[in-house]
């Protein structure tokens, strides 16, 4: 990039970065790390990242849940004053030192336990995630039918409870063996308590679900073999890491809105969609005064965009130095938003448009999480003309949705370990790791393919990635503000892209998201209910491992500053203290010629020995060997 640009700001001269000014495009590039091919392929792969199945299966249902058209105020006060702050703080963390999520605890390495959590947090989700993915894969291939296997009750895994929408005309015509003729209103009566011949599937069929979590029964062969696809899928698209799959997110972060605007026209056109769609945005303004609804808000904007996962941090370290993360931020965040707003008009149409034909109320039939992907949306789908296509579009669009997640959280956590090696046998052996992490994301994954699968599945994503995200995030704004110092970061941003951040963001930073993030973990405490899914309660063992997996990502933040603490040098407890939380020499730009200001290589003593370092002569600055680090090694140093 021969003039890096930070927007506002003045142009960046070769000279100001260390190189001249032919080599300047070369210098601005990361040859060891590597870099994202352009700028284009960091914001789909981030958009991917933020825009995952909770877009499509738990912001429409919550919208719905808190006020409809009302929630939006909430939403986006919260995605102003928290969801935006806190994405441009990961981002320009990550890309400022062009490290991991352990690569960037050199700014305090006391609190390095938060980039473990962050880890921790990411492998979890992984393992369930692309379980969720595999679960889609074979909804797809099921729907490569002339006839979709959800849409009737004549199948051998279906009960004499079933009662599918498409035999409500054999139902009012007595032709029903099982119950004999009914009239109109016994028939509707029947439909309202109906088992739908699409749960029957998902239960009695694809899950063969299990009465008890601990009984795991058999693995289901054929989830097994779709884990197996969606792995293989998810290591072949990283096979080289950010350069393939920067091309793949062209793809995978693109395609979902033809799927979606493709389902929102047919959707929109069926008869009952308006009534589904006013359930959606119809506002109940007396909602607003709940403080259930702004913790709604407040968790749906952190959760969605992927904040404290250490997936920000990992794609940004792949930008260019002088990249304008600022930029992106907003454009990655309002885009998510929008999708989920979107979303929501495609979901509701088409269970309007259900509805409609039950003769029931919307309510009976909305639903979220993978009651709404896998029961609800399915079975309305099979009242459409050529419904397979329908179910077809729409499963792919929930595969390439999640992967668009899955390989970031991949990413993260093979990032941060050659990151945190660090030499040049990791580096060129990184496709090796790759494949080792996702072999054992596989493995893992093998017991949710189980016939307790699905409770495990819930219990990981109630639990695993809740209330840790919240703690992790407050810690890592207050480390960076005030334990760093705000205008030590204010200035490292600055330098990078040639303008502080606004007035707004320092304070969001200093005091509005720290406080809110607060409010989040406070509201998520008192709202807290034992997990159930449908009518099962989950035993008091299940919720203590649910707990477990919680804390195990946070005790990594205390555990390893006192690790921290007992390792480095110092005295006494405060001077202990002190040096843990200085940042380590190495911290800053990875690049020498990004090293200037008060990252310039130092003259071979530290002010912290007593004495006065004075500056060198220009002439002479040209001894210093710089490393790849962006350490010095002085060959002529003067005091």
């Amino acid at each position: 990039m021969a003039e890096a640009r930070g927007g506002q700001g003045a142009p960046f001269s070769p000279e100001q970065n260390g190189a001249v000014p032919s080599e300047a495009a070369k210098r601005d590039k990361n040859l060891k790390r590597g870099n994202w091919g352009n700028q284009i392929e960091f914001v789909l792969t981030s958009v991917g990242y933020a825009v995952g199945l909770g877009n499509v299966w738990r912001f429409p249902y919550l919208c719905y849940r808190n006020g409809g058209g009302a929630f939006m105020f909430p939403y986006f006060i919260m995605l102003v004053f928290c969801g935006i702050p806190l994405f441009f703080m990961e981002l320009s963390f990550g890309q400022f030192a062009s490290q991991g999520c352990l690569g960037v605890w050199r700014i305090s390495p006391m609190f390095k336990g938060v980039g473990y959590g962050m880890m921790v947090v990411s492998t979890y989700i992984g393992i369930y995630y692309n379980v969720v993915i595999c679960i889609a894969f074979y909804y797809f291939f099921s729907s490569m039918t002339p006839v979709l296997p959800w849409a009737y009750c004549n199948n051998p895994w279906n009960t004499l409870d079933c009662a599918g929408v498409l035999d409500a005309a054999n139902l009012t015509n007595g032709s029903d063996p099982a119950h004999g003729p009914l009239n109109l209103s016994q028939m509707l009566n029947y439909t309202l308590k109906r088992t739908s011949p699409s749960e029957e599937y998902w239960r009695r069929y694809v899950l063969k679900l299990s009465d008890d979590i601990g009984n795991f029964g058999e693995v289901r062969l054929p989830l097994l073999g779709c884990l197996g696809v969606s792995w293989v899928v998810v290591f072949l698209c990283l096979i080289r890491g950010v350069k393939s799959s920067g091309k793949v997110v062209y793809f995978t972060a693109t395609f979902p809105y033809v799927v979606l605007t493709i389902l929102f026209v047919r959707g929109v056109t069926l008869e009952g969609a308006f009534t589904g769609i006013m359930y959606y945005l119809t506002p109940q303004w007396d909602k607003i005064l709940e403080a259930k609804v702004w913790g709604d808000a407040a968790s749906q904007i952190f959760y969605s965009l992927g904040c404290a996962w250490g997936g920000l941090i990992t794609m940004a370290s792949y930008n260019k130095f002088h990249n304008n993360c600022y930029r992106d931020s907003i454009i990655i965040s309002i885009t998510n938003c929008a999708t989920s707003v979107y979303a929501g008009f495609v979901i509701f149409s088409i269970l309007g448009f259900m509805a409609n034909h039950l003769g029931v109320d919307v309510s009976r039939v909305a639903d979220h999480g993978p009651g709404l992907a896998f029961v609800a949306y399915p079975e309305a789908l099979t009242l459409l003309p050529i419904s397979p296509l329908w179910s077809l579009l729409f499963f792919f669009m929930l595969i390439l949705l999640g992967l668009g997640t899955q390989f970031c959280l991949l990413e993260t956590l093979v990032t941060a370990v050659v990151d945190e090696v660090g030499n040049e046998w990791i580096l060129k052996k990184k496709t090796y790791v790759t494949l080792a992490v996702a072999i054992a994301g596989f493995l893992l994954g093998v017991p949710l393919t189980s016939q307790a699968g699905i409770y495990w599945l819930l219990l990981m994503d109630n639990y695993a990635a809740s209330f840790s995200l919240v703690i992790i995030s407050c810690i890592m704004c207050v480390t960076i503000m005030y334990i760093y110092g705000h205008r030590n970061y204010f200035q490292d941003i600055q330098m990078m892209l040639g303008f502080p951040p606004p007035l707004f963001f320092q304070m969001c930073w200093r005091f509005v998201s720290p406080a809110i993030i607060f409010f989040i973990l406070i509201f998520t405490v008192i709202q807290y209910r034992p997990i159930t899914y449908n009518q099962y309660q989950y035993p008091g063992w299940a919720v203590a491992i649910g707990f477990l997996m919680a804390l195990s990502s946070v005790i990594c933040i205390p555990l390893y500053a006192l690790f921290q603490l007992c390792r480095v040098d110092g005295d006494t407890f405060l001077q202990r203290l002190k040096n843990a939380t200085t940042p380590s020499r190495d911290w800053g730009p990875a690049l020498p010629e990004h090293r200037t200001g008060r990252y310039a290589p130092a003259t071979g003593v530290s002010p912290e020995d007593g004495l006065e370092v004075q500056p060198l002569h220009p002439d002479k600055a040209h001894n210093l060997l710089r490393g790849s680090n962006g350490s010095a090694h002085p060959q002529d140093s003067r005091i």
